[in-house]
């Protein structure tokens, strides 16, 4: 048995969002908080049409995220130049440190993903980034 004295199972419906402070809707998952995780956070995160998040990056831990649903333009890196597209069924990997910005393609629909990050916390350690041109 691993070390984690957790010995039962935990469901968790996400039933209300939260507004992060990337200013994105989350609906709570798996985390410390919702099922006493130790080293993993998994959330639905919803973009609204035509929205994005804010320029951030994440100070220390991965991110994975598995799209839904939609079209998303992921910005990245120094100034957000870089670009890569995911849709329903692309995995995204995130690397600490790096700056990005989501934002949902389409002005009808909202983009729907799972996102899963090494680190318990709901509101983990997220530094917002300044693109300067």
């Amino acid at each position: 048995m691993s070390k984690n004295k957790q010995t039962q199972l935990v469901r968790v419906r996400p039933d209300e969002a939260f507004t992060t402070k990337r200013n994105l809707n989350y609906f709570p998952g798996l985390s410390e908080k919702t099922a006493g995780t130790t080293g993993l956070s998994m959330m639905l995160v919803r973009i609204p049409p035509g929205g994005q998040a804010e320029p951030h990056y994440h100070d220390g831990f991965e991110s994975g995220i598995y799209i839904l649903g939609g079209k998303v333009d992921n910005r990245f890196g120094d100034g957000l130049k870089q670009s890569v597209v995911t849709e329903k069924g692309d995995f995204l990997f995130i690397p600490p440190g790096v700056p990005h910005q989501p934002r949902n393609m389409s002005d009808t629909e909202p983009a729907l993903a799972v996102v899963s990050r090494n680190i318990a916390s709901e509101q983990e350690p997220v530094v917002l980034y300044e693109v300067r041109e």
